[in-house]
Formats: C-alpha cells, sequence, structure tokens
C-alpha cells in the first residue's frame, strides 16, 4: 500500500482526493494542512477514523516540521496542493499569497528532494512529487482557443503570478536536481465541500437565505468548470501513470459564463428549494474586480489521450449534484459560516496556529 503525502489536505480538492484513496483502500494518507480559514477537517470526517489516515498539523513554510513529516512518516509520493487560492483575497492582501504559494512550495521542495535523496534504489525510483496548479497561470483567452501545456505563462492577479511562480520552482527543482515531479494545471472546480466563498456555493447559499447574488461587471467572464471528484480521479492518474517533468491540463469541457452559472443555479433551487423563488430576481451587478480575467478554457487532450482519463459529469449534473448537497448539509454549511468551526480549531490548535 503506498502512502501519500497531501499537503492542503483539508481544503476543497485535496480532501476529495484523500476520501477517494481511502474509500479506494489502496493508499494511506498523511495529511499535512495548516487550518487556515479555508481548511475545514470536516470536510474529513467520514474517513478521519481510518488507520489509513493521519493528519499533521503544519506549516509548509515551516523547514523543521516539513523535514520532520517527512522522516516519520516516510511517504512514497507526495500531492502538493496547499495553496492560497482566491483571487480576490489574492488583491487586497498579496503577502500571503507569495509567502505560501512561493516560499511554501521552495520549502516543500527542497525536504522532499533531501528526503528522496536518502532514499534506496527502488524507492527513490519509485517516488513522485505531484505538484496542483492552476489555469489561471496562462492569463485570458480571446473568444477562440484552448490552453494547452504549451501555452504561455501570462498571470495576471497576484494570485496567478505565485502559482506560476511555483510551477516554474518545481520544474527547475526537475531539471536542475532530478527531483521526479509530475505537474497539472485544472480549470475552476465545484462541487460539495467547497468553501462558501467561490463563486457557486456562495450564489446557493446567498439564494437560500434571500441575500443578492452579486455578478461582477455584465457576468460574461467565462470558466470552464471541472466537478471536483472528476478532478480527483485526474489527479490519481496523474500521480501513478504521468510521465516524469510532463505537465497535464485536465479540465471539464464545460465552458459557461458567470450569468449562465449563476442563472442555472437559480432554476435548480426553484425546483428544488422553492420557498423563495423565482430566484433570478436576487440577481444584482457590481463592479468589476481589477485585472478580471475574460476567459479561461483548458484542452484536456493530453491527459484523455496519454492517461485515458476523462470527465464523468457534465456541467448539468455537476451543478444538480452540488446544489442537492448544500440543501441537504446545512449543518456543515452552518460550522463553517458561523465561526463554530474556527473556534474549535483555535482551541485545539492555537499553539500551532500563533506561530
Amino acid at each position: 500500500m503506498k502512502k501519500i503525502l497531501v499537503t492542503g489536505g483539508a481544503g476543497f480538492i485535496g480532501s476529495a482526493v484523500i476520501r477517494l484513496m481511502i474509500d479506494e483502500a489502496s493508499y494511506s494518507v498523511v495529511n499535512l494542512d495548516k487550518l487556515t480559514y479555508a481548511g475545514n477537517l470536516l470536510s474529513l470526517e467520514s474517513i478521519a477514523s481510518s488507520p489509513q489516515y493521519r493528519f499533521e498539523h503544519a506549516d509548509i513554510c515551516d523547514v523543521v516540521e516539513v523535514t520532520r513529516i517527512f522522516a516519520e512518516h516516510q511517504p512514497d509520493a507526495v500531492m502538493h496542493l496547499a495553496a492560497e487560492s482566491h483571487v480576490d483575497r489574492s488583491i487586497s492582501g498579496p503577502a500571503a499569497f507569495i509567502e505560501t504559494n512561493i516560499v511554501g512550495t521552495y520549502t516543500l521542495l527542497e525536504a522532499a528532494r533531501n528526503y528522496w535523496s536518502g532514499l534506496d534504489g527502488a524507492r527513490k525510483q519509485a517516488f513522485r512529487f505531484h505538484h496542483i496548479s492552476t489555469d489561471e497561470v496562462y492569463g485570458s483567452l480571446g473568444k477562440q482557443g484552448l490552453f494547452t501545456e504549451e501555452t504561455a505563462y501570462q498571470p495576471n492577479s497576484p494570485y496567478s503570478a505565485s502559482k506560476a511562480s511555483s510551477d516554474h520552482l518545481v520544474r527547475a527543482w526537475h531539471h536542475t536536481y532530478g527531483l521526479p515531479v509530475v505537474m497539472s494545471n485544472c480549470s475552476n472546480n465545484y462541487g460539495p465541500y467547497h468553501f462558501p466563498e467561490k463563486l457557486i456555493p456562495l450564489m446557493i447559499l446567498n439564494a437560500l437565505d434571500g441575500k443578492p447574488l452579486p455578478i461582477y461587471g455584465k457576468g460574461d467572464n467565462i470558466r470552464d468548470w471541472l466537478y471536483v471528484e472528476d478532478h480527483a480521479r485526474a489527479l490519481l492518474r496523474v500521480l501513478e501513470f504521468g510521465e516524469l517533468g510532463e505537465s497535464y491540463n485536465i479540465g471539464g469541457r464545460n465552458e459557461k459564463t458567470n450569468l449562465e452559472v449563476v442563472r442555472a443555479i437559480c432554476a435548480l433551487l426553484d425546483e428544488l428549494h422553492p420557498q423563495t423563488a423565482p430566484h433570478e430576481r436576487l440577481i444584482s451587478f457590481v463592479a468589476d474586480r481589477p485585472g478580471h480575467d475574460q476567459r479561461y478554457a483548458i484542452d484536456a487532450g493530453k491527459i484523455e489521450r496519454e492517461l485515458g482519463w476523462k470527465p464523468s459529469e457534465n456541467f448539468e449534473s455537476g451543478l444538480r449534484k452540488t446544489v442537492e448537497w448544500y440543501l441537504a448539509n446545512s449543518a456543515w454549511v452552518s460550522k463553517v459560516t458561523s465561526g463554530e468551526y474556527q473556534q474549535w480549531i483555535g482551541e485545539n490548535y492555537q499553539d500551532r496556529r500563533a506561530q
């Protein structure tokens, strides 16, 4: 059984990957997470008692702790998802993004390189470092075309610039030191357990509360939407079968304008929760955010051809599952949004959080 060290495993995508690995019973997992505001152990309650799962409360910027975790747990591979990831937050406070996404990735790469260098022949040969990134590093598309693995980087926000920097570091550690890495860049994820500040859960929860549904600009910005459980399956394919040094773009082939997304949510809520219908009456348009990229769209042909992965969900089926999940899990939402969960984190992990 392979042991995988997952950084950022309490986050949205990380928790989906961990749930999948534990449910498949083919892996043991060490979850390294700092538990910032978006790190949510409630997303892992279903597998938390599994003997295949361990949690380490740590910061990837902490050299001593990261080195200890490698030495103590002896992982066979790393899946690096820990990151600050919200564009709006990066605009108002970029320092945390530089620290976590760039310095943290450097710290993790060095710890991984030192650990890998000390492994014996077979384990050293089998070791993998999988870096998970975003399509936002490529910048903005016009009306035509798709991002491929050869698209030049042109990040336009502090968030995407910090992720582009981390991508370059990982590639450099492979070419300079021989660290066995694989890389992936994904489109916009959505699904169960998504932190409520992101577009889809924010719109669902605002609509349920009868609050405005704010949309930037004209709502004509386009994103490719990827159901998070499809993404988790793709990440395992890259980890297991990806060619060393290669990058794989992962997308859902679901291009939608932001306005189309919000209208689709409203239509589902009109059907599934009609108490305050029609929900479209709550839509409002607000001033656009600085540097708002117009369109992202992924060409996922490489991972489909070479690794045999395709998404199982289209946008309509995935969005229905997502809305149904939020309607059925109001207790999870309440704990996350009320401050109850953060209070629990503070009581149980206060010393580490204060460092």
